[in-house]
C-alpha cells in the first residue's frame, strides 16, 4: 500500500474539484469556529490538512506514504501550524485525550475499522467532534439508486464548481496506478461501518449514505 501511494502523490496534480473536496465543507460545518489542537489520519497530499488550518491553532496530520508526505509538505508552505509525520495508523499511538477534532477522509478503508475508530474515538477531548469521509459497498436497493444518481449529480456539480462537465484528463500512468490501487481495495458495507462505530463504542455516531459514492460518519465524544 505504502508503494501504492508513493506512486500516486509522485503522478498527482494540485488543486482543483473531486468528490473529496466537494464534502470538505460539510465536515468543516461540524467544528466550531477555532479549535486548539486537530489531528488528520491518512492525510495523503494534504487538501483537508490545510482547511484545518484555516480553523486550527495546530494541525498534526499523519500518512503511511513518505512521498505523500513530502508533496504535502510542499503544498503546505506558508502554513506554519501544520505539522507532518510519516506513520503508520496501525502502529501509530495515539496520544489519548489530546484532540479536539480527529479526521479521516478516504483512509479509514484500508485500516482495521473498529479498532481504528476506537483509538480516533479515545484521541478526541470531551466534546470533540470524529469526522470521517470515506468510500463503501453498495449493497441495499438505496445504496443502488443513490449511486446511479452519482453519475449525473456528479457532472453537474463539476459544471457548476468549474464550468466543466468533466475534469482534466488524468494521464495514463496516473490512472493505471489508481486501478492498479483499487483492484487490491476492499470497501465496507454501510451497515458494517454501523457495527463498527457500536464495536468501536462510538454510542451516538451519524452514518450517512452520500452522493459520489461515499459516506460520512460524524460522532462527538460525551463531555465527562
Amino acid at each position: 500500500m505504502r508503494e501504492d501511494f508513493d506512486r500516486i502523490a509522485g503522478l498527482s496534480r494540485e488543486g482543483g474539484w473531486d468528490h473529496n473536496s466537494h464534502y470538505h465543507p460539510l465536515l468543516l460545518r461540524q467544528l466550531p469556529l477555532r479549535l486548539h489542537e486537530a489531528l488528520e489520519v491518512g492525510c495523503g497530499t494534504g487538501a483537508f490538512v490545510r482547511s484545518l488550518a484555516g480553523r486550527s491553532e495546530r494541525v498534526l496530520a499523519v500518512d503511511l506514504s513518505p512521498r505523500m508526505v513530502e508533496v504535502a509538505r510542499a503544498r503546505s508552505k506558508g502554513y506554519t501550524n501544520v505539522e507532518y509525520a510519516v506513520a503508520d495508523a496501525n502502529s501509530w499511538p495515539f496520544p489519548e485525550g489530546r484532540f479536539d477534532c480527529v479526521a479521516s477522509i478516504t483512509a479509514l478503508h484500508h485500516l482495521p475499522l473498529a479498532p481504528t475508530l476506537r483509538k480516533m474515538g479515545d484521541a478526541l477531548r470531551p466534546g470533540g467532534p470524529l469526522l470521517v469521509l470515506d468510500l463503501y459497498k453498495a449493497r441495499s436497493p438505496a445504496d443502488y439508486l443513490v449511486g446511479a444518481l452519482g453519475f449525473p449529480a456528479s457532472k453537474a456539480i463539476r459544471l457548476a464548481r468549474t464550468g466543466a462537465m468533466s475534469g482534466p484528463r488524468q494521464p495514463p500512468e496516473l490512472r493505471r496506478a489508481w486501478e492498479e490501487h483499487y483492484a487490491t481495495d476492499r470497501f465496507p458495507t454501510l451497515a458494517e461501518v454501523r457495527e463498527a462505530c457500536a464495536e468501536a463504542g462510538l454510542r451516538g455516531a451519524r452514518v450517512r449514505r452520500r452522493l459520489l459514492w461515499r459516506y460520512s460518519l460524524v460522532w462527538r465524544k460525551p463531555m465527562r
